[in-house]
């Protein structure tokens, strides 16, 4: 395994609970890849890319040790990353629907902005107004965007799956896991690409220890983003999970 100490060139604070960092990195990563970040005697743990121009970036929320004290950093603070690993999404069709909940839009944004559809359609959405980020950024590269909020403080009043529709070539999403589900549930019969991005709990990032097995598939080499065919054949999605320690839970 090879890390790389790279060097924090900008830190923006997003919401009051959301960071990123952007850092020097030479090599090319696709949109929906993701790197391990290592913070020494801390922690490691994936992240994925939510920027992949001439900087790189990280976009994340603060839930943990790990991500609490990456929020620390500033600027000139380095910190280790090994990657870029798994698959990114691919443009398939003419026109595109991408649904972001949570922090999915951290993962979504790259390929937003590099995609070439004639159509594109961004659907984003989160607990609060206070959580959402990226809507100027985004804004600038979508024909329309629509925003949900659960509590209705900005937006419309719901979630990102009342948005769902056939009038698309192609959807990609990510966010949380029974989010995904209901969105595969949708998709399942129809003629309709679906590619979405998954996140579970990685360990090492190379297909070796099984942390984030899901029916057979490693999230973290087969993946994180899946297409339709392989999405339908996970009967756990967004029903049964796992801990740090492998176990078994349901979600």
């Amino acid at each position: 395994m090879i890390y790389r100490r790279v060097n924090v060139k900008e830190k923006i604070r997003e919401n009051d609970k959301t960071f990123t960092l952007l850092f020097d990195y030479e090599l090319n990563v696709l949109p929906g890849q993701f790197a391990m970040v290592w913070l020494p005697n801390i922690d490691e743990f994936p992240m994925s890319f939510s920027y992949i121009g001439n900087f790189k970036g990280f976009t994340f929320k603060v839930i943990g040790e790990g991500t609490e004290k990456l929020s620390h950093l500033e600027k000139g603070d380095q910190f280790f990353i090994r990657g870029p690993y798994g698959s990114g999404y691919k443009e398939k069709g003419n026109s595109a629907l991408y649904i972001a909940g949570g922090t999915g839009i951290s993962s979504l944004a790259p390929f937003i902005e590099s995609s070439h559809f004639k159509r594109k359609v961004v659907v984003i959405g989160a607990r609060s107004r206070n959580d959402l980020y990226f809507i100027e950024r985004i804004s600038k590269n979508a024909d329309e965007l629509i925003i949900f909020t659960e509590d209705g403080s900005y937006g419309l009043k719901g979630v990102v799956t009342d948005a769902l529709s056939d009038n698309f070539d192609s959807v990609y999403a990510c966010g949380p896991e029974k989010m995904i589900r209901k969105i595969v549930d949708f998709y399942r019969f129809k003629n309709i690409e679906l590619q979405a991005s998954l996140e579970r709990i990685m360990k090492c990032g190379i297909g070796i220890c099984d942390s984030c097995t899901i029916n057979g598939y490693r999230v973290c080499v087969d993946g994180p983003v899946f297409e339709k065919g392989d999405l339908i054949n996970m009967n756990d999605l967004g029903i049964v999970g796992r801990l740090p320690s492998g176990r078994r839970i349901k979600i």
